[in-house]
């Protein structure tokens, strides 16, 4: 596939980003096709196993490193990214940071993962980048194209780093200097010639903030994640019960976890997103964690659709809950000793509704949480 002759191919990745603005995305760069640099590193990863239960991850073995045979004819890979804080997250920089931080001090409140509060961003990035796919191809004619964003074999933050999105952290994610690291990434691969972009130079320095603040250690060296020890891991996609030494210090996130990130210096710079696809809904952030022990599977449904957090279904969703009941109970609730006594009581009340839950994880959960 060639580019038409009115244009050169810089100033047709120009147009592309800015297409990529009008649908939303904070940036768009290009990457080559060829990782083979990256091969080693994904093969160790591998190979010391920290992937846990993410098996479809060794499935695809190297072609997640090698685009061309992920999907055959692909010469180049538009990368996007896409700031997702809340429009209604605080200006002030490092206050939106304060304010996540807090929540851990309320053991009653559960805390849902930034990310996860608004629309599920699967359908938000796939559907603007096959819109952006669509418009390359009015300009150029027939385009082969297909459109990522954490839904195939892909080396979405090596990808993103080559194409000048920013660099990899110590905490494996990407980092810019002017969004930090909440934003999504998404690729489109295209089997045009496109000039890549340049990358910028990594700028974490002797910073170990990411490191020092994981509550489960699960950055074991800087660049290098063991996923079976990372509360994101353990709350989203591991099936099973979570293994007990990391049940105390788990707390009360009950979906995912963004220690990492707000303890970066960088994500004071991270930016409200544009769209509202984003902003938080209405019982997924303050919310108590009785009450969200209390959804029926119909009521978990109903919250949750649309959500990322309904892939992990109702039994999980409890076992997660559960977990950070016994922790409020081990915490206490309330400095007051008779408030503490009521609340823990209120506590053990609602667990005692699920101890003869059909899910034996669930029931387990609920005993260990009782027990505390």
């Amino acid at each position: 596939m060639s580019i038409s002759t009115h244009w050169n191919s810089h100033q047709f990745v120009s147009h592309i980003q800015t297409w990529g603005r009008e649908l939303g995305f904070s940036q768009i760069g290009v990457a080559g096709v060829d990782l083979e640099s990256a091969e080693a590193g994904l093969l160790a990863w591998l190979a010391a196993g920290f992937q846990g239960d993410m098996h479809y991850m060794a499935a695809h073995g190297l072609k997640r490193a090698r685009p061309a045979e992920l999907i055959p004819g692909t010469v180049s890979v538009i990368t996007a990214r896409m700031d997702y804080l809340p429009a209604a997250t605080p200006a002030a920089p490092g206050q939106w940071q304060a304010l996540e931080l807090s929540r851990l001090a309320r053991p009653g409140e559960g805390i849902v993962s930034v990310y996860a509060r608004g629309r599920d961003y699967h359908k938000v990035l796939r559907a603007r980048l096959q819109k952006l796919g669509e418009r390359i191809a009015a300009e150029v004619g027939p385009l082969g194209h297909r459109a990522f964003t954490d839904s195939a074999p892909v080396l979405e933050a090596e990808l993103a780093a080559r194409s000048g999105q920013g660099w990899r952290g110590k905490h494996t994610l990407v980092l810019s200097r002017e969004a930090g690291s909440m934003f999504f990434l998404g690729e489109i691969y295209v089997d045009m010639a496109l000039p890549p972009s340049a990358p910028v130079t990594a700028h974490c320095g002797s910073c170990q903030a990411c490191i020092t603040s994981c509550p489960t250690q699960a950055i074991v060296a800087p660049y290098r994640l063991d996923a079976r020890r990372c509360i994101s891991y353990l709350t989203i996609e591991h099936a099973g019960p979570i293994p007990l030494e990391f049940r105390p210090l788990i707390g009360n996130r009950i979906y995912g976890c963004d220690d990492c990130q707000l303890a970066c210096p960088w994500n004071k710079f991270a930016q409200r997103s544009a769209l509202p696809d984003f902003d938080e809904r209405a019982g997924l952030s303050g919310q108590q964690l009785q009450t969200l022990f209390g959804w029926s599977e119909a009521a978990f449904l109903k919250f949750t659709e649309g959500s990322p957090i309904r892939r992990i279904g109702h039994a999980r969703w409890l076992r997660n809950i559960a977990l950070a009941m016994g922790n409020a109970l081990r915490a206490g609730l309330a400095e007051a000793e008779a408030d503490a006594d009521a609340d823990a009581d209120a506590l053990r009340a609602s667990l005692r509704t699920q101890a003869a839950h059909p899910d034996e994880v669930v029931r387990e959960q609920v005993a260990w949480a009782l027990a505390q």
